[in-house]
């Protein structure tokens, strides 16, 4: 057996068992804490509501767990399997081995997985999503979002690919950086263009009305010095009951979007402390700190995929014959990087759980900690988070602190 192989094979064990290992934990956890509602929340919310919250959770974890199983399955299948050079040859044998067989390959595995992963996306929205009431999507409506995303992945995408692959063959030792430049530079454009054209392809967006609530959102962008392009109501209700609010776009493209749900649900204090929220990730450059890390570490691993590329050890370790084209070798490093850096997540959960802090500090100062307190009770509420989240689970996957946590700090922020 090659070295890489049994090293593969090794972080794969670790990192699917360590995932599966959390998932049992986060459920024994969250069931166990199932019959009594947390003492800081038991006036807000109900046993019912908090049992539905931790069935809920306990079932998306479940089949957040098959489909780490599939996953595993699938890409043991295409590397050790041989699934990625059968997938190659008939790509090559059809197109050539220039860079449309290039493009095209890679094209047809993505295409393959969504294939494979296609019955836990429908038993997620059409079982989990619609057993617990929140699911208002048609088969209709989720298979023409397939078709929409097929078409602006394709429009978008594919250029990319065909610009990567072209440097990859013609840039010579230094492709690496150049490539790097190119995925900066479309991701910022995205981040343009995203609002305007991409969005509405899925969603409707409506100028929110006039009224008391804008005024007082307009008075707090005044306050924070945050200019935008305008203020959204989305028609989020189309597909699901949750609700949410966030920032969209980049420098005159910004944009702030709010869920119809959201506004339903919410007292226009508690709005306000939403936004406050989501202004302080601004203001305190979180989204610039969070693009830098992005680009930093897309930057040193195209780098080390510069060394990996001619490395004929990296390709037989997975079942493929070297030298490999390159688009084979871009798609092994992207779908064999995730194995090796799972255990990373909680340094990055943790980092973002810091953001999420300093957001609610803004909050606080700008707006009421009482009601961004009491939106996120209501939020929790609305869509069944559970409030008694297994720690070491949390401490891997969640971007944002538990509930109780940060519950506790605004209380304390309040009161100050």
């Amino acid at each position: 057996m090659n070295a890489f192989t049994a090293l593969f094979l090794a972080a794969l064990a670790i990192a699917t068992g360590t995932r599966l290992w959390l998932a049992a934990r986060h459920v024994r956890h969250i069931q166990a804490h199932r019959d009594r509602v947390p003492d800081p929340f038991a006036s807000q919310i109900d046993l019912a509501a908090h049992q539905k919250a931790a069935d809920y959770s306990s079932a998306r974890s479940r089949l957040n767990s098959a489909g780490v199983v599939l996953e595993a399955v699938l890409l043991l299948a295409l590397t050790l399997g041989g699934g990625f050079a059968a997938i190659h040859g008939a790509t090559e044998a059809a197109f050539g081995p220039g860079l449309i067989g290039g493009v095209v390959f890679m094209a047809a595995v993505i295409v393959v997985s969504a294939i494979v992963e296609l019955p836990l996306d429908l038993y997620r929205v059409f079982g989990v999503e619609t057993r617990f009431g929140f699911n208002k999507m048609t088969l209709g409506m989720f298979l023409a979002d397939m078709l929409k995303q097929a078409v602006v992945g394709a429009l978008f995408g594919l250029p990319l690919v065909l610009a990567v692959l072209w440097l990859m063959a013609s840039a010579g030792s230094l492709w690496w950086l150049l490539v790097w430049l190119v995925w900066t530079g479309f991701s910022v454009t995205m981040l343009i263009v995203y609002p305007t054209f991409i969005a509405p392809f899925f969603n409707k967006f409506s100028p929110m009305d006039d009224g008391d609530l804008r005024r007082r959102i307009e008075a707090l962008l005044t306050k924070c010095g945050f200019r935008s392009q305008g203020l959204f109501v989305m028609d989020g209700s189309r597909r699901s009951s949750h609700g949410n609010a966030y920032f969209t776009g980049f420098g005159k493209a910004k944009r702030i979007v709010f869920f119809d749900t959201l506004l339903s649900r919410l007292e226009p204090g508690q709005i306000e402390a939403v936004l406050a929220h989501e202004l302080g990730h601004y203001k305190m450059n979180h989204v610039f700190r969070r693009l830098a890390w992005t680009f930093g570490l897309s930057l040193g691993f195209l780098w080390l995929l510069g060394l990996l590329r001619d490395a004929a050890w990296f390709y037989e370790g997975l079942n493929v014959a070297a030298p490999a084209s390159d688009a084979m070798a871009l798609v092994l490093f992207m779908q064999v990087v995730p194995v090796f850096t799972f255990l990373l997540r909680p340094l990055m959960a943790m980092y973002s759980r810091k953001h999420e802090f300093e957001a609610d500090a803004y909050a606080a100062r700008n707006a009421s900690a009482t009601d961004l307190a009491e939106a996120l009770v209501r939020l929790y509420k609305d869509n069944a988070s559970t409030l008694t989240p297994d720690p070491l689970h949390s401490a891997f996957y969640d971007s944002h602190p538990t509930a109780a946590a940060r519950i506790a700090r605004l209380q304390q922020m309040a009161s100050a």
